[in-house]
């Protein structure tokens, strides 16, 4: 599995979470389940070097129903 980065825009708001998926669909998928009302801006993969640097939010792990 591979670390990436989304971006999110909640209303006036941005954030970017740091999600470890195994591609980039199932990253923005598992943010948008987790937060539904917000707009995707961007996925990438993470960029290890920048991100030690300046870590991202992660996305909270809990069981789904």
């Amino acid at each position: 599995m591979a670390n990436y980065t989304v971006g999110l825009k909640t209303g006036a708001r941005t954030r970017a979470l740091t999600i470890e998926a195994e591609d980039a669909l199932l990253a923005a998928l598992k943010s948008k389940l987790e937060n539904p009302e917000a707009l995707i801006i961007y996925v990438r993969k993470a960029n290890r070097r920048g991100d030690r640097r300046h870590p991202h939010e992660g996305l909270r792990s809990k069981k789904i129903a």
